[in-house]
């Protein structure tokens, strides 16, 4: 049964088997057996069905119908059906011998079936003419669809290349660019092929980078096969694939009858591999040279002598369609312990020779030559051939521990897969071990461990699967993807956290590289859309109570809802009056959404304002009922936020009536002897609301730490923002402020100590009332119009009076500017 890939032929074997008594398939691959053999055993039952393989054996009692790797295939049993499957390798220098061999002789009573490539007819004519041949044609057709970048590809692509470093690098590419890529290479083992390959299959992943070990019966969803270049090193020299070889990988696009396309991938600046006219008409036309050799080795061995092994090995093929290949690795090993004094010595029986022969064919899982090799398979030998001839289980325990670590990287744990393979085929040959089945389950244990962890580290390494969950939808443009939002704020797309979202603000995860943040960040434009104009229609309706000003000395002070940032203050018409700027995270709500906000924001900032600065607002009432001076007065306190020294308005303070006093009196203010203030609004929330104000309209950068709620006295600071203490309450006297509330405390205590301008000692209390020291409260009196005078050598301070400069009376203009400030129209609201 000869034709290209997809034309059914590895089915069709499997419905002839089914359809015997008895029967037998041999697979390219361990993989591929496994997988045929979980379809036959549901077809025919567990019991019923044997899978054989070098690692592998499930052989039950009655067992009719096997599916083994060729090499492994059972070939001293009678059945009806035997079929081996891609029979072309029989070309294949490494293990075409072993495909021969079958191709020769291996049959079944009733019928017998060889699979291949149409380049195995002339061969099979001549070498086996009572064949009948059957050619199929491919269900789907294959197509050059040319060079493309690596950010061009399509989705179910599979891109090939032929060592291990570039099927990373690719991979590592494709995890940045489309969210990443599951690996197949043939050093990976069956079960870690077989997750990699499941995770592309169920659409995880989009991309699949392999080496060759595609081409051979890995059944998947491709569209385009890319090749990453079309020269491979076959063990011996660097060369172009063959037009057969390029035919079996790039035939894994289009399974049944959905076409596929082939071509190469341009990676960077470097020119893509290309093919010639010629290939592309050979692939698309599936013709292609026919072989000219199959390999051949010996197979009727003497075992009489070690020399006698030897020759029969390297006897000449009696055919001229037969070739000699160059020795396999069992052969190369062979040859090197023969050279040994002790292995001659052990192998003077046909016994020894056997068994120095069957040591010799444990396979190079690792890849590390026939030197090397040699060192482990000695090992074996002089164990089976001293002794009860059997492996010690203390060494194969050691090695067992030594391999059971699922620590390290990609290529590590590959490593010790590799080597966790060569001890599952030990414990699979039950003449060389006491206890077979005990390590045979060791070992299987032991690959799987290694096998999980495998998938795992190349999984985490090359797939970023909320890459691959955002692109994907993106690209489909569905938008039915799953979103959640857990209690603490993180957005969950499909399960991928991509980020938190804080009130409407969202930050997009931090571990994310700089390319993926752009695209979390227009994810989460797209997925949050219903959420935030939940959150805007929730902020509407809020309370006050669920709405801060936050401002902590920090630039500019901010309004919070549920403590979420939705919005600033900015400089306004004056300094009561703040310009309330939403936050650009609320940009992507409706024109109506942010307007609604807007209303809400400005409400509660007025209100809040009313009721931490009440008493500005109490004062602003006054305007009717005082003279045209305390008028200007008012006005002078709203400026300045409720407090300025009472130079700058001692004539209006000379100049009230005793009725103005006591209204002013009423409304908080203190008419003290430095400073005219609104006691009310130097408590710690009133005098945070002021200099936030302050700072919004003087555009201050930044601000120090603001003063400690219940301080009275702070140290100055040379870098303190000009008239940041007078704002916040302060008097600063030297290299320290004292609040004005205890400046003028302590100036009417001193006031009613002294005698007219007699000389007296302060008391020692004040000092700690103000929290000065003494070199401080000196300073403060002396500001209080003091002067250090020595009587008997103690200290006194004697009265000398202020000086008060003249400070001309505000005119009627601007007292009655107050009717119009933003406090008288809160008196009026509150009036009514």
């Amino acid at each position: 049964m000869l034709g290209p890939t997809n034309t059914g032929k590895t089915h069709l074997a499997v419905e002839r088997l089914c359809g015997h008594a008895s029967g037998i398939i041999g697979f390219p691959l361990r993989l591929l057996a496994r997988e045929v053999y979980e379809k036959v055993v549901a077809l025919k039952g567990e019991a019923n069905v044997a899978l054989i393989t070098g690692e592998e054996k499930i052989v039950p009692p009655n067992a009719r119908y096997f599916l083994s790797t060729v090499e492994a295939m059972p070939t001293d049993r009678d059945v009806a059906f035997v079929a081996i499957d891609e029979g072309q390798v029989a070309a294949d220098p490494e293990r075409g011998h072993v495909f021969t061999d079958r191709l020769l002789h291996a049959r079944g009573y009733a019928e017998t079936m060889i699979l291949g490539s149409e380049t195995l007819r002339p061969l099979l004519r001549r070498l086996v003419p009572e064949a009948e041949i059957v050619t199929r044609p491919r269900f789907s057709t294959l197509s050059y669809a040319g060079a493309k970048k690596l950010s061009r590809l399509p989705r179910r692509c599979a891109i090939v290349a032929f060592t291990a470093t570039e099927v990373y690098a690719l991979a590592e590419m494709l995890r940045r660019q489309k969210g990443g890529a599951a690996v197949v290479m043939g050093s990976l083992s069956p079960r870690t092929r077989n997750a990699q390959v499941a995770m592309y299959q169920s659409g995880e992943v989009d991309y699949l980078v392999a080496t060759d070990a595609i081409g051979m019966g890995l059944n998947m969803d491709i569209a385009h096969v890319a090749f990453a270049s079309l020269g491979k090193f076959d063990g011996r020299r660097n060369r172009r694939l063959t037009l057969s070889e390029m035919a079996q990988i790039a035939g894994r696009a289009g399974r049944y009858q959905k076409d596929g396309t082939f071509g190469t991938v341009q990676l960077g600046t470097a020119e893509a591999a290309s093919f010639t006219p010629e290939e592309i008409e050979g692939l698309e036309e599936h013709r292609f040279e026919p072989l000219e050799h199959l390999v051949w080795r010996n197979t009727d061995l003497d075992f009489t002598s070690l020399p006698r092994l030897i020759a029969a090995l390297d006897a000449r093929p009696p055919r001229a369609e037969l070739q000699r290949g160059d020795d396999a690795i069992d052969l190369s090993v062979l040859k090197s312990l023969a050279a040994e004094p002790w292995v001659v010595e052990r192998t003077a029986t046909p016994r020894g020779v056997a068994r120095l022969w069957a040591a010799c064919g444990l396979p190079d899982y690792r890849k590390t030559g026939p030197e090397q090799h040699a060192r482990l398979v000695a090992r074996v030998f002089k164990h089976l051939s001293e002794g009860d001839h059997k492996l010690p289980d203390a060494w194969i325990a050691s090695e067992l521990a030594h391999l059971d670590r699922v620590t390290g990287d990609v290529e590590t744990l590959a490593d010790r897969i590799a080597g966790a393979r060569t001890w599952t085929f030990v414990a699979h040959r039950p003449d060389w071990l006491a206890n077979a089945p005990h390590w045979a389950e060791r070992t299987r244990a032991v690959e799987d461990r290694l096998s999980d962890a495998l998938h795992t580290a190349l999984t985490q390494r090359f797939v970023d699967r909320r890459t691959a969950v955002l692109l994907k939808d993106l690209k489909a443009r569905g938008g039915d993807q799953r979103v959640e939002i857990d209690p603490y704020g993180a957005v969950a797309v499909e399960g991928e956290v991509i980020g938190t979202l804080d009130g409407f603000r969202f930050t997009a995860d931090p571990l994310a590289r700089a390319g993926e943040q752009r695209l979390l960040l227009a994810a989460a434009e797209r997925y949050l859309v219903k959420e935030m104009a939940r959150r805007a229609a929730a902020l509407v309706a809020s309370a006050d109570c669920d709405f801060q000003l936050d401002f902590t000395g920090k630039m500019p002070p901010r309004l919070f809802w549920n403590g979420a940032r939705v919005a600033s203050l900015r400089r306004g018409r004056d300094a009561m009056s703040p310009r309330i700027e939403i936050d650009r995270a609320l940009s992507t709500l409706s024109p109506e959404d942010r307007r609604q906000i807007q209303i809400r924001l400005q409400a509660w900032f007025d209100a809040a304002l009313a009721r931490e600065l009440g008493a500005l607002v109490n004062l602003a009432a006054l305007h009717d009922a005082v003279s045209p001076g305390a008028r200007g007065l008012i006005v002078r306190l709203v400026e300045t936020l409720g407090m300025l020294t009472r130079t700058e308005a001692e004539g209006q303070v000379e100049a009230l009536a005793r009725a103005d006093r006591r209204a002013l009196t009423g409304a908080g203010v203190r008419l003290g002897v430095v400073h005219i203030y609104v006691a009310n609004l130097l408590r710690p929330e009133p005098t945070r609301w002021r200099l936030a104000l302050w700072a919004v309209w003087n555009e201050v950068a930044a601000l120090p730490p603001l003063p400690q709620p219940g301080r009275v006295s702070v140290v100055i600071d040379a870098n303190l923002p000009t008239g940041f203490l007078e704002a916040a309450g302060f008097w600063p006297i030297g290299n320290e402020a004292v609040r004005i509330d205890m400046v003028d405390r302590l100036a009417r205590a001193i006031h009613g100590k002294r005698e007219g301008r007699a000389p007296f000692i302060p008391d020692p209390n004040w000092a700690a009332s103000a929290g000065l020291t003494r070199d401080g409260l000196a300073r403060l009196m002396r500001a209080l119009g003091y002067r250090l005078q020595l009587v008997d050598g103690a200290a006194h301070f004697a009265w000398r009076g202020l000086r008060r400069p003249q400070v001309p009376q505000v005119s009627e203009s601007d007292a009655r500017m107050l009717s119009d400030s933003p406090f008288a129209i809160l008196a009026s609201m509150k009036g009514r």
